[in-house]
């Protein structure tokens, strides 16, 4: 046994990466960032850990292990009663044996060390557990053992560090080892005594570098909220989220992709009370309504974790995504990193095949919330409201909860989808249905309200950032794709992206890029306010005012936020796809569809067929709308200058005259956001006869076309596509429409030019592909779920020509 293997304590500053069996994976790691990372300029609070060397120790010298070996003797960890009574029977045994003489010495000065260092009489430390098998590829223990906070004096040291020793053996635990494959004796436990950072009187969360949702690797993703971090882990509040995206910040742009207000209810502080040395208090309204970080710190909290992630990856010889847990002091409003761990769940895997879930239905949600997860599973409603009744579920039903914790996760992993009233992404809840590979549907605020036990249900959480739970027992279809063996085409084979939530998620389909985003879906789902009633917003009326603040949280300026959204909306689809080119659409709503918008009733007139209305080009430089379009350049303005995402393209749709096109180009100019500025490209849609007909006009004044078969269609047979009536009639196989469609690719083709599709045509008619291919388009922009069948035919297709 080395000298090191002997000790009972050993300091932050003389553990690394390397010490797993003597420290355990959480201490080993807080000793590898103390060592390596502070003299970086990373902050993290000293410590000291009591080794898993005094953890067996103790256990020898209390003679516990015949006790624990036939207690645990023919246990089926599927009984939560009996796993209940084993759990505690063996924790009590724990905290009731003596810990040995001289390692409570030699806890006791390491104590008084830490307290002198910090020139504290009694230091308030954390005391956290940290096993020897912790956060290991495909098993992450994070979360099932104890933590114990504002931990202050010798004698109260001690017992925590006992209770934390005790976890070893917490009914999931226990449960977790079974599962995993564990010996339980080959795990042993080290207590980790950690200064705690003064986050009670200020703010703490979760940082990963994944995104924990679809596995993206491209960004830091921080959860922020008031007090003590344990409420974010735990899932009590619904947090702040944050995204940066990785690849421009390193490069210097201050690229925060995504800010989302949370609802941050309540907090943990200090409790002067002899009973909890913590307590949990409702947050003051003024501050449920303001962001938790400011932007500097969200910048230097990712610069942090890409500083960690880099250490790590060069330590573990591959690409290792991190998840960490950060503190503010808010007495001296420093950042400091208390935890930092390998991620576990997404960073394992491979995206070999993806999995196509799809809904059919016309009813409405009975719940909604936040998204785990990208399947479908229905089954019977279990409301559990109290630990105590974990015993009544049974395999496969739904569980419906206010929050987890890791108590919880023994029934959890039997489970055929999850519901929470509280908590945000990297609550518990959703961390553990991550892992487990099963739908949850977080933080809907009213689900034990609307939800019994007994309801068939259905949950669905295959589009996007919102899960959404039905009434009854739903049918749903499955489509498994092996991306693995796809051919490469020439042509370009892009796809066309409405909501930013999804994007993530989509990057992952082969693809060439975006060759269509509509702004509409950003603006109806993140904004849903009519710009000008933002613009105006000081002369509405006092009852519009407050719905309006009410979606507006977290800005008194009204038109920054207007910007904000519709820049980080973009900005994530332009993330997600970067550096492939990703075309924007400015927006193209109707009258009828921005007046749906709040305040969209005193802006919009009333048109017989806003179809073929003001929409388009003709709103950006009419006197009426010209102010709201200059929103939309400097949205595009941040996303190229602050996001540093250069690879978004922009396109004007409906624009019915060259004459329209250089109006809206001016425009653009003066704010900034002109064509040809920094390899700024802007493209028009080819969806009217005027666009093909004058053709080399449109093309002298823009970079290119992207062909819109709806509209095109629409107008070259001379109907109204909303009009029911003569729907029939509508078909872009029409001679007429592929005509018209072959002259703008010859056109394009001939002046050098981008010439790209982005209709639905492809999708519902093969021969419309094959016609698209045989006339060389550069691009074809399609749904996600046709992109792989598409690339199929098109490469049949290629092959046929000797492309």
């Amino acid at each position: 046994m080395e000298e090191k293997d002997k000790k009972f304590i050993l300091w932050f500053d003389q553990v690394g990466i390397q010490d797993v069996t003597l420290v355990g994976g959480k201490n080993a790691s807080l000793g590898e960032m103390y060592a390596t990372l502070v003299p970086n300029g990373i902050r993290v609070p000293n410590g000291f850990a009591v080794t898993a060397h005094a953890y067996k120790y103790f256990i020898e010298k209390a003679e516990l292990t015949p006790f624990i070996e036939e207690k645990l003797k023919n246990l089926d960890t599927g009984d939560v009663k009996s796993l209940q009574k084993v759990g505690k029977l063996i924790r009590e045994k724990i905290v009731k044996a003596e810990l040995p003489d001289d390692l409570k010495k030699e806890i006791g000065e390491a104590y008084k060390n830490l307290s002198m260092a910090y020139g504290m009489e009694e230091a308030d430390t954390a005391v956290r557990s940290s096993a020897t098998a912790e956060d290991l590829p495909g098993a992450s223990f994070a979360g099932e053992h104890e933590t114990y906070l504002n931990v202050v004096g010798e004698k109260n040291v001690l017992q925590a560090t006992k209770e934390a020793m005790a976890s070893l053996w917490n009914d999931r635990a226990i449960s977790y080892r079974v599962d995993k494959g564990f010996n339980h004796f080959d795990v042993a436990l080290s207590v980790g005594v950690q200064k705690m950072v003064r986050s009670d009187k200020g703010s703490s969360g979760v940082m990963f570098t994944i995104d924990t949702e679809s596995g993206f690797k491209d960004v830091v993703e921080i959860d922020a909220s008031w007090g003590l971090g344990e409420m974010v882990v735990q899932g009590k509040v619904t947090p702040d989220a944050y995204l940066v995206f990785k690849p421009t910040l390193n490069i210097g742009f201050p690229a925060i992709i995504k800010k989302t207000i949370g609802s941050k209810e309540n907090k943990m502080i200090y409790s002067a009370s002899k009973e909890s040395p913590v307590k949990e208090v409702e947050v003051a309204e003024k501050y449920r309504n303001i962001f938790v970080l400011n932007e500097e710190e969200i910048l230097t909290l990712s610069r942090w974790a890409l500083e960690i992630e880099r250490h790590y990856t060069e330590k573990a010889g591959k690409e290792t995504p991190m998840d960490m847990e950060w503190a503010k002091d808010g007495i001296t409003n420093e950042l400091f990193i208390v935890q930092a761990r390998p991620e576990t769940v997404q960073s394992e895997k491979k995206h070999l095949t993806i999995t196509e879930y799809s809904i059919s239905t016309k009813n409405d949600p009975i719940v909604d919330g936040i998204a785990v997860g990208t399947k479908i599973a229905s089954g019977k409603v279990r409301v559990i409201t109290d630990v105590k009744k974990l015993n009544e579920f049974e395999k496969g039903e739904i569980l419906v909860t206010e929050i987890t914790d890791p108590d919880w996760e023994p029934i959890m992993k039997i489970a055929s989808a999850i519901i929470t009233e509280k908590g945000g992404r990297t609550s518990h809840a959703a961390i553990v249905s991550r892992e487990l590979g099963i739908p949850a549907v977080i933080g809907t605020g009213n689900a034990l309200s609307k939800l019994k036990t007994g309801d068939m249900i259905t949950v669905d959480t295959s589009s996007g950032t919102t899960g959404k739970v039905f009434e009854g027992k739903l049918e749903w279809q499955e489509k498994v794709h092996d991306i693995t063996t796809l051919p490469e085409t020439k042509t370009k084979v892009c796809m066309n992206i409405g909501s930013p939530e999804s994007a993530f998620m989509y990057s992952f389909i082969p693809n060439k890029g975006v060759g269509l985003a509509r702004e509409e879906f950003i603006i109806a789902s993140s904004i849903r306010v009519h710009p000008n009633a933002l613009l105006n917003f000081d002369k509405l009326d006092s009852k519009l005012k407050n719905k309006i603040e009410k979606v507006t949280l977290g800005y008194e300026d009204k038109v920054a936020f207007y910007v904000d959204k519709l820049a980080e909306g973009i900005g994530q689809i332009g993330a997600a796809f970067w550096p492939n080119d990703v075309v924007v659409r400015f927006s193209d709503f109707k009258t009828n569809e921005y007046a749906t918008l709040l305040g969209g009733e005193d802006y919009e007139p009333k048109e017989e067929n806003p179809m073929l209305g003001w929409r388009g080009a003709s709103r950006y430089y009419d006197p009426k709308f010209k102010e709201a379009f200059k929103l939309e350049c400097r949205a595009f303005k941040k996303v190229r200058e602050q996001f540093g995402l250069k690879n978004i393209v922009a396109l004007i749709p409906f624009c019915r005259t060259p004459e329209e096109g250089k109006k809206v180009l001016d425009i653009m100019k003066e704010e900034g956001v002109g064509k040809g500025d920094d390899g700024f490209k802007v493209y028009v849609m080819c969806e009217i006869p005027s666009n093909v007909l004058r053709a080399d006009e449109f093309l002298d004044i823009f970079d290119g076309f992207s062909i819109g078969s709806n509209d095109l269609a629409q107008l070259t047979l001379g109907l109204d596509r909303d009009s029911g009536i003569v729907a029939s009639i509508s078909n872009e196989n029409d001679p007429a429409v592929k005509n018209l469609v072959a002259m703008a690719i010859q056109k394009c083709r001939e002046r050098g030019k981008y010439i790209g599709f982005c209709g639905q045509a492809p999708s519902d008619y093969p021969d419309f592909t094959r016609f698209l291919v045989q006339n060389k388009i550069d691009a074809i922009s399609l749904n996600p779920d046709s992109v792989i069948p598409m690339i199929l035919a098109i490469a049949e297709e290629e092959g046929k020509l000797g492309n």
